[in-house]
């Protein structure tokens, strides 16, 4: 029997470029959902950033362009938590000791490592490597029972069930004396749902949309104007044959399967129908109803983001005072930690 633990949803994205219809599609949909039946606590995951080299001056400005996405898209400071990681020190401080639990076997089958280290792992940044424990306690120390993730992060999830597990396990016997019940972790549970889980890139629908594909065109970035959308769909690469009416005739078709799944997604349609409307026509008559689409969901967001980050002192103060509420919930918690653990509480 374990202690119950209230519903709590933690997740964060990273201020390193753009925010693009695949975040919003994947992930901010959802966000915004779930304001109305969790506690929820949303971070801009800037120590995660600097796992790779930043420029200064960059990173500040990321931090508030990822903020403002936030707020643009829907997310009210009212309802939920909404920071940035760096102004919390208990997720750096979690993080070391959770770096005393987790073992390297564990981070050595991480093949999100793998794949950005490359060749050359001998020359990456230990952080890169030990990323998966600060995320571990990014959700740890809000006691967050669930954490939306995409399909790219769900080992990195399973790896802070098993650090909670292990931490329950190595410190029963201090949980147990110090009154926290039979567990002090709850083992978060993966949410992997929205209109659009995995939004594939404009050029090859194979690859995931990402931030850090080379071209523009690979992706419908949150600040694009209604031309840049416009165009940015005409030129998606598609093939040469007319959409089909069934689903089964998406089977192969990459590209297609890709721009089906974001027209439904924008206009909440299921795949079928927008099949029974578009099957048999080219693809230029799709592409025109897909542009007007995205651009009729997305300019709303792109004129309120530019409203936010004219006046940064407002971005600013949204995480200011969330970065209060954060660290109301998590400092208790990690107190609690430092007694568990055998540390001295500071006078």
């Amino acid at each position: 029997m374990t202690t119950p633990f209230a519903p709590r949803v933690f997740s964060g994205m990273q201020p390193t470029g753009n925010l693009h219809l695949g975040n919003y599609l994947g992930a901010m949909v959802n966000w915004i959902a779930m304001q109305s039946t969790h506690q929820c606590i949303y971070c801009v995951v800037d120590l995660h950033a600097i796992t790779v080299a930043q420029d200064p001056v960059a990173l500040r400005r990321a931090i508030i362009e990822v903020t403002a996405a936030y707020l643009a898209c829907g997310l009210d400071p009212k309802q939920s938590i909404i920071f940035n990681q760096s102004q919390v020190a208990e997720h750096a401080e979690l993080a070391w000791i959770f770096n005393c639990v987790a073992r390297l076997g564990w981070l050595n089958r991480m093949t999100q490592f793998k794949e950005k280290a490359g060749k050359d792992r001998e020359n990456v940044a230990v952080g890169l490597y030990a990323y998966p424990v600060l995320m571990a306690a990014d959700i740890l120390v809000y006691k967050a029972t669930h954490v939306p993730v995409g399909d790219d992060q769900k080992q990195h999830l399973e790896l802070s069930r098993d650090i909670a597990q292990k931490f329950n396990m190595d410190f029963a016997g201090s949980i147990a004396s110090h009154g926290f019940g039979e567990v002090f972790f709850p083992l978060p549970e993966p949410m992997i749902t929205g209109p659009a889980t995995r939004v594939m890139s404009l050029r090859d629908g194979t690859k995931k949309m990402s931030k850090s594909d080379v071209s523009d065109y690979s992706r419908i970035n949150l600040t694009d104007s209604p031309e840049a959308i416009a165009q940015k769909i005409r030129k998606a690469k598609t093939d040469p044959e007319p959409l089909p009416s069934e689903e089964k005739g998406l089977a192969g078709r990459a590209e297609a399967e890709n721009l089906v799944g974001i027209y439904a997604a924008l206009t909440g349609a299921d795949v079928s129908s927008v099949l029974g409307e578009f099957g048999g026509g080219q693809f230029s008559r799709f592409k025109t109803a897909l542009a007007d689409a995205a651009v009729a969901r997305l300019s709303p967001i792109s004129a309120d983001m530019r409203r936010w980050l004219d006046d940064e002192g407002a971005v600013e103060a949204v995480l200011a005072e969330g970065s209060a509420r954060a660290r109301a919930i998590a400092a208790p918690v990690m107190r609690e930690v430092r007694d568990i653990v055998g540390l001295l509480r500071s006078r």
